[in-house]
């Protein structure tokens, strides 16, 4: 069999499922079957218009969380911990090991830290000029 290489101008899904079903396949005879389960948790106002929230997915028995947006009127007053608090909770409920999620210099990164984060790695100069590090706590053994 003679193989080669091609590069795709513009990637499809049927392309990107190409790939993945052979690593889904690998990965599954190694570390066994998972399903990703989307989680939200949804900041509304009082019309019910969706303002923030944190978004995620529970993979492996880790929530990774993609998204976490606290409205502006609502920053310095707790929603941002409570969010984090209430995923965690989701997480212990789906008996997760641990939460993990990235950052960037601009955004948050002391926020996890406060909340008990510890840093996995970072990123120099992504985007030029800034960081984004890679965060991850720990929730089966707990005390």
């Amino acid at each position: 069999m003679t193989l080669r290489i091609e590069r795709s101008q513009n990637p499809t899904d049927e392309e990107r499922q190409a790939i993945l079903l052979p690593l889904r396949a690998y990965n599954a005879a190694k570390a066994g079957v998972s399903t990703q389960e989307p989680v939200a948790l949804l900041v509304r106002d009082e019309s019910g218009e969706i303002l923030g929230g944190l978004h995620g997915r529970v993979f492996y028995q880790w929530l990774y969380i993609d998204l976490l947006s606290v409205p502006e009127q609502a920053r310095g007053q707790g929603m941002g911990t409570k969010l984090m608090q209430m995923a965690e909770d989701l997480a212990r409920e789906k008996e997760c090991i641990g939460v993990w999620l990235d950052t960037f210099d601009f955004q948050a990164p002391e926020f996890y830290r406060k909340l008990g984060y510890s840093e996995l790695g970072q990123i120099t100069d992504y985007p030029p000029g800034h960081k984004r590090f890679f965060f991850q706590k720990r929730l089966k053994n707990e005390t």
